[in-house]
C-alpha cells in the first residue's frame, strides 16, 4: 500500500478517491477477466463451484487486510460478493458448454 498523505482539502480527499475508485474498477475488470479463462479448464459444476478455494481466497484476503489495516469484515464481505458473482457467469458459461 502506498503511504496516505494528508489532503488540504476536501476535494483533494474526494479526487483520491475517485482515482482509488478508478483503479479498483480496472482491478475487478482485470480479476473477472482471468476468472473467465479459469472456467476454461474447469471440468464440472463442482469445480467452478470450488468451495475450498473460495474459503481459501477468504482466508487469503482476511489476512491481507489486517496486514494492510483494512476491516477483515468488509474485505471478506466484498470478495464474498465479487467471488459469487463471477460464479453464478461462470456457471451460465459452463452450462453453455
Amino acid at each position: 500500500m502506498e503511504p496516505i498523505h494528508a489532503c488540504e482539502s476536501l476535494d483533494e480527499v474526494r479526487a483520491n478517491i475517485d482515482r482509488i475508485d478508478a483503479q479498483l474498477v480496472d482491478l475487478i475488470a482485470e480479476r473477472g477477466a482471468y476468472v473467465t479463462q479459469a472456467a476454461q479448464f474447469k471440468k464440472s459444476a463442482d469445480g467452478v463451484k470450488a468451495p475450498a478455494r473460495v474459503n481459501a481466497v477468504i482466508a487469503k484476503v482476511r489476512g491481507l487486510a489486517e496486514t494492510s489495516h483494512a476491516d477483515p469484515d468488509l474485505v471478506e464481505a466484498v470478495w464474498r460478493t465479487m467471488i459469487e458473482h463471477f460464479t453464478k457467469a461462470e456457471m451460465k458459461d459452463f452450462k453453455r458448454r
